[in-house]
């Protein structure tokens, strides 16, 4: 077992199965050292977790859980291109988008549900740059849509 199988494990976490793409596109492709994944979202045994927007439909705390199971969701299309999560030598950029009722503009606090638990998985090698955007729209009504760079 990986290490960082071996941390997941011990935080409770079962990677699933990578969820399949919604449309025309690859889960991730690699260019170089770098691999870079699609958007993903908080789906759980193909259901998603919560539907609707940050600040109406869903509170903070329901937004951090929901970034946090992208980010599993996104570990597990890793692991599928990879095929190893130990050749990840470090997590480079997230790109998040929060679907964000008028006026909610605390997208940041949302997102920090997946950068807090990539730092718990990585630890110094899950420190990353990152954008959180908050936006009127996201597909299928999903709270949350990230993507992300990892070097290998």
């Amino acid at each position: 077992m990986s290490q960082i199988e071996a941390r997941l494990k011990e935080l409770g976490v079962v990677l699933p199965e990578p969820p399949s793409p919604a449309a025309v596109y690859v889960p991730a492709i690699t260019f170089g050292n770098y691999v870079y994944t699609s958007g993903n979202d908080c789906r759980i045994d193909g259901k998603f977790m919560y539907e609707g927007k940050l600040g109406k439909d869903l509170t903070i705390e329901q937004g951090q859980e929901a970034s946090r199971q992208t980010m599993i969701n996104l570990l597990a299309v890793l692991k599928n291109h990879l095929g190893d999560l130990d050749r990840i030598k470090q997590i480079v950029k997230l790109l998040a988008f929060v679907n964000s009722a008028p006026g909610f503009v605390e997208q940041p606090y949302v997102i920090n549900g997946a950068s807090e638990f990539l730092e718990e998985v990585f630890g110094e090698k899950g420190k990353h740059a990152r954008s959180a955007i908050g936006t009127s729209e996201l597909p299928f009504n999903i709270p949350v849509e990230i993507e992300m760079i990892v070097e290998i």
